[in-house]
């Protein structure tokens, strides 16, 4: 967990692959209590800390979550997260190539709650939900492509499900079809950066994070598209 933004409502730490962000049957430590213990120390505060979960991203994702330090920041988030008004961008190492360089993938999705997983399906199936993202390629290496995603709806695991059942598996993330896990078993999606207004001071917040590692050869390769 790194800091990478705060004010006096609201902190913005960027999420390692393999922390959770709120408590799950595991009983690992979340990422809440992290950051709650953070605010403790640093300000050296007596008693508890209000530490309000905002959003959530996958535990072997990495990349920025928002955190709330009052209850009417979180309120107000809350809100503004139902209304599409937190816009999130994400970056995607994935196997292979894309044969449109910019488009909009539409799916139904269906989460199956028993695996942690989810499928695409005919519109008609039970709980099939409405999916959408854009996607565009940023550069393309031999084995691997690095897309810049933007989510248009939120559902479980919308990414890694739509771009493999697309023929472009996530690099690492083995139960949507990769063909080997990455060291320290995280895959490669990145929260890269989160854009909205703040919900007391109203002024524009865009905050950004940096590529992962296994991103810098791709990116770095000739084969940049602007």
């Amino acid at each position: 967990m790194t800091p990478v933004y705060e004010d006096n409502h609201i902190i913005i730490v960027r999420k390692e692959a393999g922390e959770i962000v709120q408590g799950d049957k595991t009983g690992d430590t979340p990422l809440s209590e992290i950051v709650r213990q953070y605010l403790k120390e640093k300000y050296n505060k007596p008693g508890n800390v209000f530490c309000g979960v905002v959003h959530r991203i996958d535990r072997p994702v990495s990349g920025l979550v928002i955190f709330a330090k009052t209850s009417k920041a979180l309120a107000r988030l809350n809100e503004m997260l139902k209304k599409g008004e937190i816009h999130k961008t994400y970056w995607t190492l994935v196997e292979g190539k894309r044969k449109d360089k910019e488009a909009e993938i539409e799916s139904w999705l269906q989460s199956d709650g028993r695996l942690n997983k989810t499928r695409v399906v005919e519109k008609d199936s039970p709980d099939a939900k409405l999916s959408k993202l854009r996607y565009r390629v940023i550069a393309e290496g031999d084995r691997y492509s690095l897309l810049e995603v933007t989510l248009l709806t939120g559902r479980k695991h919308q990414i890694r499900a739509q771009l493999s059942s697309t023929g472009t598996p996530i690099k690492g993330d083995l139960k949507y079809g990769a063909r080997r896990s990455n060291p320290g078993g995280g895959i490669s999606l990145l929260a890269r950066k989160i854009e909205f207004i703040h919900p007391v001071s109203k002024q524009p917040i865009s905050v950004e994070t940096d590529p992962l590692p296994e991103m810098l050869p791709v990116l770095n390769s000739q084969n940049i598209r602007n």
